[in-house]
């Protein structure tokens, strides 16, 4: 089976280094580089649909720019490349959100992806008035997303649960077709949820070991219903090795141990548990130098020391990139979710290198050609 690959739009800017802007607070990361205006979130976006990308994931939160509108702006600019949005179901209402989803399928012509995104920040959630404690999203979530699916149907839907009560939810049409559901969450509450309504399963890139075994949790607990397995990871592919791993030493020695260690006493307030994980893997230690950081052979963990969620990117050669999506597809992983710094440059290292690459190993069903200048 051949796998996806989807490629990332940051949307709260772009730079050289990691720290461009800290996710729950702007003053941990210095200002941008390349602020995340449309026209160059445009050149990311064509520049993934040229070279062969499926999907391109937008973040949701209030350190980035808003995705559902961010996107909608560049379906004009592209033709066939989707847009996985990601958006957090505590803070719309779920009538809301399958009508978003119905509107945005017809004008994009099928293009919708959707990332739900529970939250496992409190103070992030809270700034959008969200009160609720981690297991109550998820359970709220769950909640949502039946109600979602139930309006898709078509059909008038009723629903009285613990967070939501609709009657007769409606809208003028279901998308045609749903929008697969993208899923994250690694603790006790967010799994079942997963098992239940998630299309595609996501995790952040662990070790293969660790991603086996959530995978075995998934699949068992949705006892036979059919879902597919992602991964989210940032990449620094090079011609050689030596020349990638100088790149993640470039970004390495950016790193200033203030904005270090501030980062890391917010990412440890977190009641994320797939947040934990990722920390869990550098302890945020600088001084384990950039090799130190290297947690299995060519996945690194030092773009969490400073950035919350996707925290580890594949860094080798093209051919040793390769070989790791290889071993993670191996596992079950079907999709894969990645960016890198600056995401316009490295969408062609990726696109040029690491896809023919993996096109010669039959786990592409093709290589497109590049435009034409």
């Amino acid at each position: 089976m051949s796998i996806t690959l989807h490629w990332f739009l940051p949307t709260s800017g772009d730079g050289r280094t990691i720290v461009e802007r800290f996710h729950a607070n702007k003053s941990l990361g210095a200002p941008a580089q390349r602020p995340a205006d449309i026209d160059y979130l445009g050149q990311i976006a064509r520049a993934a649909e040229q070279l062969g990308f499926t999907g391109v994931l937008t973040p949701t939160g209030t350190w980035c720019e808003d995705a559902w509108l961010t996107t909608a702006a560049l379906i004009a600019q592209t033709s066939r490349l989707k847009f996985l949005v990601a958006f957090r179901p505590g803070v719309i209402s779920p009538t809301l959100a399958a009508q978003m989803a119905g509107t945005y399928q017809r004008i994009s012509r099928g293009r919708l992806l959707l990332n739900v995104v529970t939250g496992g920040d409190a103070i992030e959630q809270q700034r959008f008035g969200d009160w609720h404690d981690h297991d109550q999203r998820y359970a709220r979530t769950d909640e949502f997303l039946t109600i979602v699916r139930g309006v898709w149907s078509g059909e008038p839907f009723d629903f009285d649960g613990a967070h939501y009560r609709v009657a007769g939810a409606t809208t003028l049409a279901p998308p045609d077709p749903a929008p697969s559901v993208y899923f994250g969450g690694s603790s006790p509450a967010a799994l079942p949820v997963a098992a239940r309504h998630a299309d595609v399963y996501l995790t952040w890139g662990e070790p293969p070991a660790q991603v086996a075994e959530k995978i075995a949790k998934v699949r068992a607990l949705a006892g036979g219903r059919d879902i597919r397995f992602g991964i989210r990871l940032h990449t620094i592919s090079r011609d050689s090795s030596a020349e990638a791993w100088a790149e993640a030493r470039k970004l390495f020695e950016a790193l200033d141990p203030e904005q270090v260690a501030k980062a890391q006493a917010q990412l440890a307030a977190s009641e994320s548990e797939g947040q934990r994980r990722m920390v869990e893997l550098h302890r945020g230690s600088l001084g384990k130098g950039v090799r130190g950081l290297e947690i299995y052979p060519g996945l690194w963990a030092g773009i969490g020391l400073v950035r919350g969620g996707a925290g580890t990117a594949l860094v080798g050669s093209h051919a040793e990139v390769a070989d790791l999506i290889a071993e993670y597809h191996s596992l079950g992983i079907d999709e894969f979710v990645l960016s890198g710094y600056p995401h316009l440059e490295e969408a062609y290292w990726f696109g040029e290198g690491v896809r023919p690459e993996l096109a010669r190993r039959g786990l592409l069903d093709r290589t497109p050609a590049l435009a034409q200048a």
